[in-house]
């Protein structure tokens, strides 16, 4: 089959997604449309009320974006200026552009091979190297995976430090039953068109049980107002639309569907790939990942690449280069031995409820074709 054909399977299609519920969506943006309330009114408003919901009780903030999401629950948790906070570096660099933002100090912590999300023995490491110093945890919960909560909640509250968890990729993930974005102090999560709760354009959101916490998000996503047009200290602009909110109420109502589906074409991926020479995704006990993106690891990535990419298959590569290695980022100082392969070896299959069990199927059949005629 030649190079250059039109591409029809890719790790994502929103426009797809759009299309699953278009009468609906149509429906409440006509809603806004008619209501003259588009900024800040009674969509946000119930969008935030649902959110907390389906977290199992709380308080959602609704923001500009998923950058921004995180970047305002660090304030909200007191980071300022030359406060360390610790991370991972094999996420978007948008993870670490907000703690920079704010003018604090990314600690990059090394990741587990199986799940390639934080080790918690690696940031027990990092708390033994920085003593007093590492203000919050941000565990990020990356391809739908969730980071193991329970260990991670338990070595920041020992060490004073507070956890913000990355769920820009995790919405409805479950650690023994427990939604992913309930175990830290706060969360921040994205509804970029292509996350599993996706809006029509940027979108963001903070949850936290905390009514303090809360309360300071939401001054600080509106120029730190408490009263209208008085701050009381600064904030900045970052607000959800009332057009996006609208949208996502819809497609909250379908999430846990839509990440079954997700789940089922997964198990296809487990079942057809096994025994091949990849790393194939781990699936821990008492977690229920959301499966963003399914994500395997193996050196030949980029052979196995074209070759999808040559019978109309896009894989992706997320992310190629780690945080730590990129120009604007780069600390010379750590120490990632085994991000640094995985951002070398991870390709993401196409996964996402728009694709059938023949599209996945013809996926794993173009893999074990190329194996097959390599082993």
């Amino acid at each position: 089959m030649p190079y250059g054909l039109p591409v029809t399977l890719t790790t994502a299609d929103p426009r797809a997604a759009c299309f699953a519920h278009a009468q609906e969506i149509r429906e409440a943006i006509e809603r806004v449309l008619v209501s003259g309330q588009y900024i800040l009114g009674p969509e946000v408003t119930a969008f935030e009320e649902e959110f907390a919901v389906y977290h199992g009780g709380g308080f959602s903030i609704g923001v500009a974006n998923g950058t921004e999401a995180l970047e305002l629950a660090l304030r909200a948790a007191g980071v300022g200026a030359g406060d360390c906070v610790a991370t991972v570096a094999n996420t978007v660099s948008a993870t670490v552009a907000a703690i920079q933002q704010i003018g604090a100090r990314p600690i990059f912590v090394e990741i587990d091979r199986a799940t390639q999300v934080m080790s918690e023995q690696a940031l027990a490491s990092v708390f033994e190297a920085y003593p007093d110093m590492i203000k919050v945890v941000v565990p990020v919960h990356l391809y739908g995976y969730p980071a193991n909560m329970l260990t991670i909640a338990e070595l920041a509250a020992r060490n004073g430090a507070l956890v913000v968890e990355d769920c820009a990729q995790a919405h409805g993930a479950r650690i023994n039953g427990r939604k992913a974005g309930t175990w830290g102090n706060l969360a921040a999560f994205s509804f970029y068109p292509t996350k599993n709760l996706g809006a029509l354009g940027d979108g963001g959101a903070v949850f936290t049980r905390d009514p303090a916490l809360a309360e300071r998000v939401k001054l600080l996503r509106q120029y730190g107002w408490s009263v209208r047009y008085v701050s009381a200290f600064p904030g900045r602009n970052s607000r959800l639309d009332e057009i996006q909110a609208a949208i996502l109420r819809v497609k909250l109502r379908h999430l846990d569907t839509e990440n079954a589906r997700r789940t089922k074409l997964a198990a296809i991926y487990h079942r057809r790939l096994a025994g091949l020479p990849l790393l194939l995704p781990a699936v821990g006990a008492g977690v229920d990942p959301v499966y963003h993106q399914f994500a395997v690891r193996t050196p030949r990535r980029e052979e196995i690449r074209r070759e999808l990419l040559a019978r109309g298959i896009a894989a992706a590569v997320l992310y190629p280069v780690p945080v730590h290695q990129q120009p604007a980022y780069a600390d010379r100082f750590a120490r990632l031995p085994e991000t640094e392969r995985a951002c070398a070896e991870v390709l993401c299959l196409p996964c996402h409820p728009g694709l059938s069990d023949a599209d996945v199927s013809a996926v794993c059949d173009a893999i074990v074709h190329w194996f097959s005629n390599r082993l």
